[in-house]
């Protein structure tokens, strides 16, 4: 057979309080969307993929997913395409079945947010799917009793049987021809693809699904997740310590920004973004001291969407990172390095900007090296931060 594998992957991240959309925030040091690609790696036949992405994070999701599908070990054929996704998750797997390859037998459709579903459940789907089945879905019995709930007048109604339910997670699976079909006659919403097919008289069964199948919805979901996989941020975990480096070159063209300040008359400082080493420093001592990459990972040249952005931008995006993935800053010193400008004037101002913005408390402190090196030669400044992060419960 066949195979198409959707990766539905434009959700906002709106209840997980991120600052990216949901696919992008970090689970043990990848990205959710990249966690959720991993598994495919052991399937054992040729996939077509199609990660669909949030309208202007196309590119991202096209390098993450290269990443991972075209750089991992897989002994079978693999392509891939990234597609724009829609307002509604509906629109978002419409627009996805429609970058499906013409001819091809069967589809799964996944959600990222569901990141850590190991490659045994996506199997047990193409099975059923072999053994003539028109939709299948993976399901965990039900261990709480479900009752119905008036959202007027929060009366509840007598419970279900619970040997007669079953909590779903995906990959779900289809005859492609059937659901594109049902997709075509659906005209409602659907946070649900088996609901579609079942809507076109079609029946659908059920597959063992796992207990890590754990749908990200809320930062508590991540946390949780990040105990499974035995991230550093478990709880009774310590003081977690990060050091960041940044140089650039300075560049006369360009106005200078130190620790978030301008500098008026002094030529600024190369770089992707509005090159201030100062905060950069700062970012990447955060990320790296709550295991979440470095600069270059989240906001690296191959992200146009960060070009001529302020540095202070990119690091609330990582304060954002930091909160999902559980951990809160408790301090930061960051070492300026370079002829000039001299900092000290502006000192007191500096470090309290940017203890507001950190939330924890930011020393900064300048220094020369004596003549030696580009910061010697004055060619160019350098930054050397070293941050201190606890996981939430601990702050």
């Amino acid at each position: 057979m066949t195979l198409s594998v959707i990766v539905v992957a434009a959700g906002s991240g709106e209840r997980l309080g991120s600052a990216s959309p949901k696919a992008f925030v970090t689970l043990a040091g990848k990205t959710l969307l990249e966690n959720s690609l991993q598994p495919l790696l052991g399937l054992d036949r040729p996939l077509q993929v199609v990660v669909v992405a949030p309208e202007g994070w196309l590119t991202p999701a096209h390098t993450l997913a290269d990443s991972v599908l075209t750089k991992g070990v897989s002994a079978h054929d693999m392509s891939f395409t990234v597609v724009a996704g829609g307002a509604t998750r509906t629109e978002s797997v419409r627009r996805g079945l429609a970058a499906v390859d013409a001819g091809n037998d069967y589809v799964l459709i996944h959600d990222a947010a569901r990141a850590l579903t190991p490659t045994e459940v996506f199997q047990r789907v193409i099975d059923a799917l072999e053994a003539g089945h028109q939709g299948v879905i993976p399901v965990l019995p039900v261990v709480d009793t479900i009752v119905p709930v008036d959202p007027d007048t929060s009366v509840t109604a007598p419970a279900h049987p619970r040997e007669e339910l079953g909590a779903v997670q995906t990959p779900q699976g289809f005859h492609t021809a059937s659901l594109k079909a049902a997709y075509e006659q659906f005209g409602g919403d659907a946070t649900d693809d088996a609901a579609v097919l079942r809507a076109a008289g079609h029946d659908v069964v059920a597959v063992a699904g796992h207990r890590e199948s754990v749908k990200v919805t809320y930062p508590e979901d991540l946390r949780n997740l990040e105990r499974v996989v035995g991230g550093v941020r478990a709880p009774g975990g310590g003081v977690m310590v990060g050091t960041g480096v940044d140089v650039h070159q300075f560049d006369p063209s360009k106005p200078l920004v130190l620790g978030g300040m301008d500098f008026p008359g002094v030529a600024g400082l190369a770089g992707h973004s509005d090159g201030d080493v100062i905060v950069h420093a700062i970012t990447d001592a955060l990320l790296a001291a709550s295991s979440l990459g470095d600069l270059g990972t989240h906001f690296g040249v191959n992200r146009p969407e960060y070009e001529g952005v302020a540095s202070t931008a990119l690091l609330t995006h990582a304060l954002g990172l930091l909160r999902d993935a559980g951990v809160t800053p408790t301090s930061v010193s960051v070492q300026y390095i370079a002829n000039h400008p001299k900092i000290g004037p502006v000192r007191k101002e500096m470090c309290e900007a940017l203890s507001v913005l950190v939330g924890a408390p930011v020393h900064v402190a300048g220094t020369t090296t004596d003549g030696l090196g580009l910061t010697g030669r004055g060619e160019g400044a350098a930054a050397i931060a070293t941050a201190l992060v606890v996981p939430h419960e601990l702050a």
